[in-house]
């Protein structure tokens, strides 16, 4: 499984926003977000993680065109639109060595 530094750095950034702020974002069952982010957008899952209130909050983007999608899904609530964009870069940094500059 890929990482992706983007993801990283933004997806802890927007967590703690996201999960408090998905109450005005669109919602959906989990089937529905999923198929229309593919069939609108050509947007596939590219990571996934659990949120310290125990939502779980995935990446969707194309590799082809860019764009990318953080959807947030409450303990048995909807999935909520999070945040969206475009200029998705996937890539793996390998860690950093203890002691060295980062």
């Amino acid at each position: 499984m890929k990482c992706n530094s983007l993801v990283m750095a933004m997806g802890f950034s927007v967590l703690t926003l996201a999960a408090h702020q998905v109450q005005a974002a669109p919602c959906a069952d989990h089937a529905t977000v999923v198929a229309t982010l593919a069939q609108t957008y050509g947007e596939t899952r590219q990571a996934i993680g659990l949120a310290s209130d125990n939502a779980v909050v995935e990446v969707f983007a194309s590799l082809e065109t860019g764009t990318w999608t953080i959807t947030v899904t409450q303990p048995g609530g909807p999935t909520c639109l999070a945040a969206s964009g475009q200029a998705y870069q996937a890539f793996s940094d390998p860690l950093p060595v203890p002691g060295e500059d980062a």
